[in-house]
Parts: C-alpha cells; structure tokens; sequence
C-alpha cells in the first residue's frame, strides 16, 4: 500500500511563529502563560505542555504579575494589553504578522468610519479568538457577521467598511461581500462598500491544492483537531471531491476497515496540524 503526506499540509507561517516563539522561551524558562490554546491541536499543546508552556485564560491574568504571558498568533483584544500592563506581565507577542496588520487597517477604519457615521464589518466567527481581537480595534462598535442572517445588522443607508477574518472561505466571503454591494444599491446606485480582502492567502490557497490532491488516493486521512475551524471546514472541502475521507485527530481513531481495498492512501491536515502528527499516522498505516 502506497501511502503519501500532502506537502502543503501542516502549520501555517502563523503558527509556526508562534511555536518557535514558545519554544525559544522555554530553553530559558521552565514555566510559560499562554491565552488559550496555541494552536487547535491538542496533542501539539500536550507536547509543549511537557515544556512548560501552560494554557491560562484572561481571568488568571490577575495572578500573573512579573511573569510572561504569550499572545499566540490569533492576536488579543486591546484590553488584554492594558490588564497586562497594569499588572506587570511581560507580555511576548506572537500575533501573526498578516493579523497584526489587519488589526492596523480596522482600526484606522473605524477611526475614518466614525467620522462620516459609518460602520466597519467584520465577516467572521463570533467569540472566535481572532475576531475578538479585531472587534477590539473598533472600541466594541464593530459589527460580527457570520451568515446571510446576520446583513439585518447593518445600515445600508450608511458607509460600510467591509473586512474578513484572515481564515474564512474566499467563496463565503464573496457571497456576503456581494450581497451587501446590492443592498447598498438598492437604496441608492452611487453607494458601495469599501472592501478589504484580508483573507490569508496560505490559507485559501489550501483549498484547490488539497482538492487536487485527494482525488489521486482511493483513501484520504484528514488530521486535524476537533476545535480547529480551519481543520473542520477544509476536511468538508476534500470529502467534497473524495468521499472516502476520514477525519482523524490521533492515531487511536483510525481504523483498519478503512483500507480493506486501498491501494493509495493520501495524508492531509490542517493549518493547525503538526508534522509530526501526520508522520505518526502515516507509519500506523504502513503497518496496517
């Protein structure tokens, strides 16, 4: 049996930094604070976990003081750095680069929007760590949308400033950015959004090389964990196009059924799936 791991398929540039970061930290320190989970990955969090490094929530921050605390590649809200500061945490910023500057863009947004009484909109998943953090560039006023459902939030009468969370889907995205673009007009034909494109493009990129590597494989092992949005909505997008996928967050889960007549097996994952996770797997399968 023919096994192969996907090439593009592991931590994104995001993630990557943020786990260097922690990692470089810990040689010199047998203890560090993270909020929340580094990655949406528990056995990757379990590994580091065996390092030191130890996942806390904003309610500890209290307790914390003269200690470091890592902001992983999500970001944080703006009061994050305040209570930080106001407690005496040594922050250590790992926010990936490509959010950093969103945050920059929606926050000069926000300061133009308030301007002309407009609004900025957020294209995401609430309460997402993320989106929090974006939401926070707005001093609370910006607007979460997550569905269709949600345009009857918005004023079409007034500006709109148009952004997206760094992970969602280009094809959602454009759905909800065009529909807004026509119930801007129809109120009036000289009014249209302003639109920011701020997807990640390691991130929407995953979707047509993923979908042109599961079609080769009579079998396809997504790996990802349960939490992780991008991990549930690219294992959607390979099922898609080889229904004989399964999805996997460790290697207890796979089974031999699976690969009673497989010739080829095609390994895959995540943005927030460790490499070696993918490795580990690939060597059961072999073995089966």
């Amino acid at each position: 049996m023919y096994v192969e791991i996907e090439k593009s398929s592991g931590f994104c540039f995001g993630v990557v930094h943020a786990i260097e970061v922690a990692e470089r930290e810990l040689q010199d320190n047998d203890e560090l604070y993270c909020i929340g989970d580094i990655v949406h990955n528990h056995k990757e969090v379990n590994r580091l976990n065996e390092l030191g490094l130890r996942v806390i929530d904003h309610d500890k921050l209290d307790s914390l003081k003269g200690k470091k605390v890592l902001i992983r590649a999500h970001g944080e809200h703006p009061d994050t750095y305040i209570k930080a500061f106001s407690k005496g945490i040594n922050l250590i910023d790992a926010t990936c680069p490509v959010v950093l500057r969103l945050q920059n863009k929606i926050r000069k947004a926000s300061e133009k929007m308030q301007e002309v009484n407009g609004q900025v909109v957020i294209f995401g998943k609430p309460n997402h760590p993320e989106v929090n953090g974006l939401l926070g560039q707005t001093l609370g006023n910006g607007i979460v949308i997550s569905e269709m459902n949600d345009l009857e939030k918005i004023d079409f009468s007034r500006p709109v400033s148009l952004f997206v969370q760094t992970t969602k889907g280009i094809d959602q995205f454009h759905e909800v950015r065009d529909e807004i673009i026509r119930r801007m007009k129809e109120i009036n034909p000289d009014n249209s959004p302003e639109i920011t494109d701020s997807i990640c493009r390691q991130m929407s990129n995953r979707v047509p090389e993923l979908q042109s590597f599961v079609k080769d494989f009579d079998v396809i092992i997504f790996v990802s964990g349960k939490k992780s949005s991008n991990g549930n909505f690219l294992y959607k997008k390979c099922k898609e196009v080889n229904d004989n996928t399964w999805f996997v967050s460790e290697k207890d889960e796979i089974s031999e059924e699976w690969f009673s007549n497989a010739e080829r097996v095609g390994i895959c994952g995540a943005t927030s799936t460790p490499m070696w996770l993918m490795e580990e797997i690939a060597s059961i399968i072999k073995a089966i």
